[in-house]
């Protein structure tokens, strides 16, 4: 059975005024890092993005070449924590070194195949891409008893926009 997310009730806009704005994101949470530096209880503040837009920047070309590669990476890793693990509950002390570069092996080989296989059973774009919501500008809020505080020590610290 799935279990849900609580469900978290912000407060209305109009109970939050801006405290500062930015145009990045980097910015405001610089903004409210500097807050919590000065004991500002920052658990009463957020951040808001306005004007989202999707970005979705290509990385290059889908291969199977790059597929097989991601998946070994990805496998090498896994393998490289198995082989490590496996002297715990093998008992065998003596051949750590075999255990680890024998999990390696396998991890890659095993990777680098269901990197393949989920290449060429997917038949999506034949790109690589990352994607990202960025907005064009970034308000800092709080709840109105302490937006007067969390306002001055930005302006004070010429940390307000």
């Amino acid at each position: 059975m799935f279990k849900t997310a609580p469900t978290v009730i912000l407060p209305a806009a109009e109970d939050r005024p801006v405290i500062g704005t930015y145009t990045t994101a980097e910015q405001a949470k610089k903004a409210v890092g500097f807050l919590a530096e000065n004991g500002f209880p920052v658990e009463r503040s957020a951040i808001v993005g306005h004007d989202l837009r999707l970005v979705e920047t290509v990385m290059g070309r889908a291969t199977a070449g790059r597929a097989a590669g991601a998946g070994a990476a990805t496998g090498l890793w896994f393998g490289l924590m198995i082989g490590l693990l496996m002297p715990l509950f093998t008992g065998s002390t003596g051949s750590t070194g075999a255990f680890v570069l024998g999990g390696i092996a396998y991890g890659a080989l095993f990777g680098a195949v269901f990197g393949l296989v989920t290449y060429l059973a997917n038949k999506g774009p034949g790109f690589v891409s990352q994607q990202a919501v960025i907005a064009d500008r970034y308000d800092v809020v709080a709840d109105a008893a302490v937006a007067d505080d969390a306002r001055n020590l930005l302006i004070k610290h010429n940390w307000r926009t």
